[in-house]
């Protein structure tokens, strides 16, 4: 990367961020499909009606057409539309031309054949927490979108040219399917303030490189990789995907759209590295249900426009580098509290002109949830409370009537969830736990839950919104029990949630391995196993509300060992989901005895994730459930049947961390 010359007189530079073009394309050409439906692209293109069936309409498949209603890459390009219009023409002829020589026969309703298939869902939920109920209908939840979802044919699948040998044969890359950034670097020297030298760089970070092959050497450009890959990956997907599930504060960046980031010199490393390797781990289940939207839709316009989100993304690329890179000294220290000053600085500004909220919401949100992905335990830079982050959160999120707005998206079957306010929604609820209190916007998930009304909560972390919903319920109790509240009225408050809990069970078989045959993650099988784990996981939370909790008890036992089992369904390792799951970890291990079959899952789990497993909140309820189980074993070797919180672990420990 290059540097500026080495004068007073020369000044910052700017660093230029873009996406690859087949990414952009996809993401912007979703952006525009979320406005308005009439029809698929198909007839649309052809300029028939479309009756709007689904998984195909009727008139492609009768024709034997593709029906897209995914917006297509070739639409935005008037060339390519044209030859599209060509391909079409010709299988109609062709199409015509088979019934003709078949005399007539129809094409049956399973031509064309269908590349992808969605899988039914068997959760069936009440409609509220009322006494009763009503007849329990199918899910509106997230799980159970049904859009069509059909892959391009790629260019690799003639017989002419067979498929590369580097498609992806690794289970691991269905988490994360490719791409690239490319990082240009200009700088310019002035003389006297007039313009002399200038250099220009770029580096390209890519997530996928192919493997040589003997006597089959590949184009470089990891363009042509991500587009056979990509195309690949939507031919093996076995369920439909939503494009268009979020209301993003920002729009998606077109295909010849580059962001201009200004950065000082010195932070240039700290920005490559957050992109290249920080940028990846904050929104993995988000990734895989819309790929490449943390980056398109969130981060990278966020670091264009949002001087204080910046800042933040600066500070958290230090820490990221001093844990996982081992750097000691004053200089990453001073880049850390730097950039956490300047952020704080903004902040404060912003605040004072009592302008731009979503902008400082979506920063102060990054502040919050950013510090879960990076950090050690043992890191003791001073930094303000997660909490105290969130009041301000909480008040800029009824500035802008979020929840109001999540409220009136009920009964709206694609709705559009602000993006912003489900991440608050995340953090509010699991935070709510960490703190013994009730969540800010408790009711708003309560009319939420009632409503069997989605907020987002699957799509962005992977749990379904009615199991979030019932923890939301379970913290609200905890703190009324807190508040010393009956013993009988507790136990009847446990056994409603309990039953609630048990109406969203999963069916037989409904847990089942979240790899297709291919190799490829399914989303909405991932998110039915994580449903599964966050759902025992609310059990175990309820059921140490109970008084003279014992976690020797059998059911307790049974849960722990059925979460156990559970996590055989989740992907392991470094581009695997444990750090997705620190909640339901930390509310299984910090009750799990000796013996448990949980406490070796964990250690092999945490093996297998190697050096990934110290830093972020999985590295700090490694380190806190190692406390929790030394003072408890150590009390149940001396006969002692009660146990330490994790919570008062914490608190004589000095951690105040934000751990989900």
């Amino acid at each position: 990367m290059s540097s500026s010359a080495s004068t007073p007189a020369a000044k910052h530079s700017a660093t230029m961020v873009g996406t690859n073009t087949s990414a952009n394309a996809k993401q912007a050409a979703t952006k525009m499909h979320r406005r308005s439906r009439t029809g698929c692209f198909t007839c649309r293109l052809r300029r028939k009606k479309c009756d709007e069936g689904k998984p195909s309409c009727r008139a492609c498949k009768h024709l034997g057409l593709k029906c897209e209603y995914k917006r297509p890459m070739w639409w935005s390009n008037n060339e390519q539309r044209r030859q599209q219009k060509e391909v079409i023409k010709n299988i109609i002829k062709r199409t015509k031309l088979n019934e003709k020589t078949s005399q007539g026969v129809p094409l049956s309703a399973n031509t064309p054949p269908s590349l992808c298939h969605s899988l039914p869902t068997s959760d069936t939920f009440s409609d509220g927490m009322a006494c009763t109920r009503a007849a329990s209908v199918d899910s509106q939840l997230s799980l159970d979108y049904s859009f069509n979802h059909v892959s391009t044919p790629d260019v690799f699948s003639s017989a002419a040219m067979p498929p590369p040998i580097f498609a992806p044969s690794y289970p691991h890359y269905g988490q994360f399917t490719p791409y690239e950034v490319d990082i240009k670097t200009e700088s310019q020297m002035f003389v006297n303030d007039i313009p002399t030298r200038r250099d220009s760089t770029i580096s390209t970070f890519s997530t996928f490189q192919a493997p040589p092959v003997p006597g089959n050497p590949f184009p470089t450009e990891n363009w042509v990789q991500q587009d056979y890959f990509e195309s690949r990956r939507e031919s093996f997907a076995e369920e439909p995907l939503d494009f268009n599930f979020f209301d993003f504060p920002h729009g998606s960046f077109s295909p010849s759209h580059q962001s201009m980031i200004q950065v000082d010199d010195c932070d240039k490393h700290l920005l490559n590295h957050f992109i290249e390797k920080v940028l990846r781990l904050i929104f993995p289940i988000l990734e895989v249900n819309q790929h490449g939207s943390a980056r398109s839709d969130v981060i990278l316009p966020a670091l264009e426009s949002n001087k204080c989100y910046l800042h933040c993304c600066l500070s958290i690329s230090a820490l990221h580098l001093k844990a996982t890179e081992r750097i000691q000294g004053e200089q990453i220290d001073n880049d850390i509290m730097r950039h956490r000053y300047a952020t704080i600085s903004e902040l404060c500004e912003a605040l004072n002109r009592d302008t731009d909220h979503q902008k400082i919401l979506e920063a102060t949100l990054g502040m919050i949830f950013f510090q879960c992905s990076v950090g050690r335990p043992d890191d003791c830079l001073p930094d303000i409370p997660w909490h105290q982050h969130f009041q301000a959160a909480t008040s800029l999120v009824q500035k802008l009537e979020l929840p109001q707005n999540l409220i009136n998206l009920n009964g709206h079957a694609h709705a559009q969830p602000p993006f912003n306010m489900t991440l608050a929604a995340w953090i509010d609820i699991l935070g709510a736990t960490m703190l013994g209190r009730t969540p800010q916007f408790a009711d708003t998930y309560r009319e939420k839950l009632i409503a069997s009304s989605p907020s987002g909560l699957a799509e962005l972390m992977g749990c379904d919104d009615r199991i979030m919903y019932l923890i939301s319920e379970i913290a609200c109790l905890e703190a009324l029990k807190q508040e010393k509240m009956e013993d009988v009225q507790l136990c009847a408050h446990i056994k409603l949630l309990g039953d609630q809990i048990s109406l969203s069970e999963p069916g037989p078989g409904a847990i089942v391995n979240a790899y297709s045959s291919t190799g490829a993650i399914r989303p909405k099988q991932l998110s039915r196993n994580m449903t599964a784990v966050f759902l025992l996981a609310a059990r175990i939370y309820l059921c140490s509300l109970v008084p003279d909790f014992d976690r020797q008890q059998s059911h307790i036992t049974h849960l722990i060992s059925a979460l156990t089992d559970a996590m055989e369904f989740i992907p392991a390792g470094p581009d695997g989901f444990d750090r997705s799951l620190v909640w339901p970890l930390l509310m299984a291990g910090s009750v799990s005895l000796p013996t448990s079959s949980f406490r070796t899952m964990f250690s092999e789990r945490t093996a297998r994730l190697g050096e990934a497993s110290d830093f972020g909140s999985f590295g700090r309820i490694k380190e806190l459930l190692k406390d929790v189980w030394r003072i408890n074993d150590d009390a149940l070797a001396r006969g002692e049947r009660q146990s330490v919180h994790w919570r008062d672990v914490m608190r004589q420990k000095g951690w105040d961390f934000l751990l989900i």
